[in-house]
């Protein structure tokens, strides 16, 4: 049989509210009703205009109605909303048998979730239960801490989000966190007490200090936990390629690094000379370990392909509004996914009728159609987080977990799918700027250090040198008039081939 609302070939009932046949699957499915806007069961209507029971039937006589709060249903049975409202009364309770304080909003925000069903599926994982009954006794400390001790699994990191997100516990940098209890481990496997305590000062005092400074207030990124565990496990793999070899980091000599470098064995080369060259600058070795300069991109910078891409990104209304802008500010602006999944709300104001996102110091002004794109996607962003969600989420790119963004891994994935390589055309994006821009106006409109802006001014050619001689023959510009007329200039030339 055809199911009156999906449309879809499989095994039917008859429904008894609309007489039509329906499916197993949309008996069990929950939308956002087109009649009343609250996600309920759908009982009528099609996918695209869902109805609930009271819309699809609004004679109330016809449901019997749950006997705790009367929700219209058929069953005589509680609903799905009481029976989570039990269930969390009995896990969260404490001892007097009332919630307690502190769980409060963690109770609340379950308890109205539009998507009951999921929260009570997921509550039945036997850790979720275990844990929130600990919290509910006081058995268990309402910390971070507490949940650290705790095996490592999905379901409690997400138990972790909604408990930040509800101001259960307060927010902490989740990365940096992890990366450091896994540096706490790795060094607590070694056994040399003196490799032990070289590696705590070049991890602790050296990397996570530089980290703590490059970012300041902001949160550490997956790839900078990466990058940061990649240079100690290169640390590890020279000293004990050294030990082997009957030497210590403090007596070897340039041959020693020589043969191990040489050797089939030797593994981490390229990192473990961040590690020699911090240890050579802080008198604790005498091998030199030169770091290899940049000279430029190795990928191919295929400009035609770039635009080709930004033009039907631009175009293709077919394509997920996140994915087309989340591309394009790749493509167009040389964004990094994990810069792109980290925008908020802030970064993003609305003037009239012009849109302006500040990827650096200066906000850019965003050309049509990417300022309708970027418009529209602040109007319909929504997470996928279906437990825990207020709504409130400050990210231009929420995530699956209630109050933080997608991950850099996950945006970048998603770009792959559509054929795009986010390397290669942040690649491409930047090589083109370079060429065109001042290497100050690339930093303050791109985000990126000016040393990195200069690196590839250099490597795109792009002369520069006479820039400032040029200028002063200009006609002169009031002072606040200056920087507006750069930007402006800037997005002219970035998208002039668009036109």
């Amino acid at each position: 049989m055809i199911c009156s609302i999906c449309g879809r070939s499989a095994p039917c009932e008859i429904s008894r509210a609309t007489g039509r046949p329906w499916c197993k699957a949309c008996q069990k499915r929950r939308a956002r009703c087109a009649g009343c806007g609250r996600v309920e069961l759908i009982r009528g209507g099609t996918l695209t205009r869902p109805l609930c029971a009271a819309c699809t039937r609004p004679d109330l006589t016809f449901w019997r109605g749950c006997p705790g709060c009367g929700h219209p249903q058929l069953s005589t049975r509680s609903c799905t909303r009481c029976n989570l409202r039990q269930r969390l009364a009995a896990l969260l309770a404490g001892h007097d048998g009332d919630v307690r304080a502190e769980l409060r909003g963690l109770h609340d925000t379950l308890a109205g979730s539009e998507r009951p069903n999921l929260v009570l599926a997921w509550l039945n994982k036997t850790v979720i239960a275990t844990v929130l009954r600990e919290f509910g006794t006081g058995q268990r400390p309402l910390s971070h801490a507490a949940l650290d001790e705790l095996p490592a699994s999905k379901p409690v990191e997400h138990l972790r989000a909604i408990l930040v997100a509800t101001g259960t516990l307060p927010p902490r940098d989740e990365h940096l966190a992890r990366l450091e209890r896994w540096i706490t481990r790795t060094l607590a496997e070694r056994g040399d007490p003196g490799q032990r305590q070289l590696l705590h000062r070049y991890a602790v005092w050296h990397l996570l200090r530089r980290l703590r400074q490059r970012n300041n207030t902001t949160h550490a990124t997956h790839a900078q936990a990466v990058t940061v565990k990649r240079h100690i496990r290169a640390a590890i793999a020279l000293l004990d390629g050294l030990a082997a070899r009957g030497h210590t980091l403090a007596d070897a000599r340039q041959a020693d690094l020589d043969n191990w470098l040489t050797s089939g064995q030797a593994s981490h080369r390229r990192d473990a000379g961040h590690f020699a060259r911090w240890a050579n600058r802080h008198h604790l070795t005498s091998v030199e370990f030169p770091a290899t300069r940049w000279h430029g991109p190795t990928r191919t910078i295929d400009t035609e392909a770039r635009w080709a891409q930004a033009r039907w990104l631009l175009h293709d209304h077919t394509v997920n509004t996140i994915d087309r802008v989340a591309g394009l500010l790749v493509i167009l602006y040389a964004q990094t996914p994990a810069a792109v999944s980290r925008l908020t709300l802030e970064h993003v104001q609305t003037t009239g009728h012009a849109v302006h996102l500040r990827l650096g110091r200066e906000p850019v002004v965003l050309p049509e159609p990417l300022a309708g794109l970027v418009a529209g996607l602040l109007a319909r962003r929504r997470g996928h987080a279906a437990l825990g969600d207020q709504g409130t989420s400050p990210w231009l790119f929420p995530g699956g977990r209630p109050g933080q963004p997608i991950s850099a891994y996950q945006l970048a994935e998603r770009l792959r799918q559509l054929g795009l390589r986010p390397a290669q055309s942040r690649t491409t994006a930047l090589f083109g700027l370079a060429a065109e821009l001042p290497a100050a106006v690339l930093a303050r409109l791109l985000g990126i250090h000016i040393k990195v802006a200069v690196e590839w001014q250099h490597a795109s050619a792009g002369d520069w040198t006479t820039y400032a001689a040029d200028y002063s023959r200009r006609k002169p510009a009031p002072v606040e008039d200056t920087e507006p007329a750069l930007r402006h200039a800037a997005e002219r030339d970035a998208f002039r081939q668009l036109e």
